[in-house]
């Protein structure tokens, strides 16, 4: 599935798929953890783009980025002359928002102060602009992001209790990359094509040992480590074959008999799930191989070469033993 670059195909990009769909069409308040880089922002446009609020606007704020002098007007407007240099009436970010979706990304950075003012926007959907006393009400459906656990701030009493749960309605939480191992190589060829287009530079190749680097590394800044970490190897491969800087690749060299072991239990983690969404049938229409792409001799070999034991499928028609269909695989 490929959606306002949401790429991937793996249980749990497909679960979280299933969420987003799930939640779209409410106008309940949702709260996306996840660590850094793992496309919180993207996942809140997802949810916006497949909501009745879609022809309205998506407005975007990063908490943390604010100062904390300027992030009440930001958010809720001002009148001229309500401070020194306010000029003019501004809107904030809440009227800008009238009618469609309010992100605020890295709510775990809005000053304490201001929380109590944002709790009764989002209850009452009103608020006043820095210096008025008119009221502004507005229909607003909030999606806030953060990487920090909020329920620990909540403990040491730099976040309000109450704004935690009036955020924490449809909580949900984004697996990080090393989670979503099977998503690599979707994720490279969308990212070596989109800077091999910036750059003008083809690329007509991603060998597989770079790709089996690629997948065998941690990734502890996630998709957005891997999406710089490309344009940098496009930027610098010399030809039209992608080649990985040498950084990466010393790295992973230090371990690369772990690397073939990740990559393996990945590999048997990945049948093993699909394997139980089929109710372990293995071959015919909506089968493990079907799912996976794959001729169902060439999945029995895979299954046998990582171990995996053939279970009885409770849809399974009594056609073909597993042992026939095993010597059938091992003499192709």
């Amino acid at each position: 599935m490929t959606t306002l670059d949401l790429i991937g195909s793996s249980p749990k990009f497909r679960a979280l798929m299933t969420e987003v769909e799930r939640v779209a069409p409410v106008d309940s308040a949702v709260l996306i953890q996840g660590e850094t880089g793992t496309g919180k922002e993207v996942i809140a446009r997802a949810i916006h783009e497949a909501s009745p609020r879609r022809s309205h606007n998506f407005v975007a704020l990063n908490c943390a980025a604010i100062p904390s002098a300027l992030l009440e007007s930001e958010l809720f407007g001002h009148e001229r002359g309500a401070f020194t240099g306010a000029w003019a009436q501004t809107k904030g970010r809440f009227q800008m928002a009238d009618g469609g979706t309010l992100f605020l990304d890295e709510i775990g950075d809005m000053p304490l102060e201001l929380q109590p003012k944002l709790l009764r926007a989002l209850q009452e959907r009103e608020f006043e602009r820095l210096g008025s006393n008119q009221t502004v009400r507005v229909n607003v459906r909030v999606v806030a992001a953060t990487n920090q656990d909020l329920l620990q701030l909540v403990s040491k009493k730099l976040f309000r209790a109450d704004l935690f749960y009036r955020l924490n309605v449809i909580p949900i939480c984004l697996p990080p990359l090393r989670e979503r191992v099977h998503d690599i190589p979707a994720l490279t060829e969308f990212f070596v094509a989109k800077f091999a287009a910036c750059f003008n530079k083809p690329i007509d190749l991603i060998p597989d040992e770079v790709m089996a680097v690629l997948q065998a590394h941690d990734w502890p800044g996630n998709i957005r480590e891997l999406q710089n970490f490309i344009e940098r190897a496009v930027l610098f491969s010399p030809g039209s074959v992608l080649r990985l800087p040498l950084g990466l690749k010393h790295t992973v060299k230090q371990s690369s008999e772990s690397a073939a072991r990740t990559l393996a239990d990945a590999d048997r983690e990945h049948i093993l799930e699909t394997l139980k969404q089929t109710d372990w049938l293995i071959g015919g229409q909506g089968g493990a191989a079907d799912r996976l792409g794959l001729p169902r001799t060439t999945l029995i070999y895979k299954m046998r070469k990582l171990g995996i034991e053939a279970r009885r499928s409770p849809r399974a028609r009594p056609v073909r033993h597993y042992e026939q269909c095993r010597a059938a695989a091992a003499s192709c």
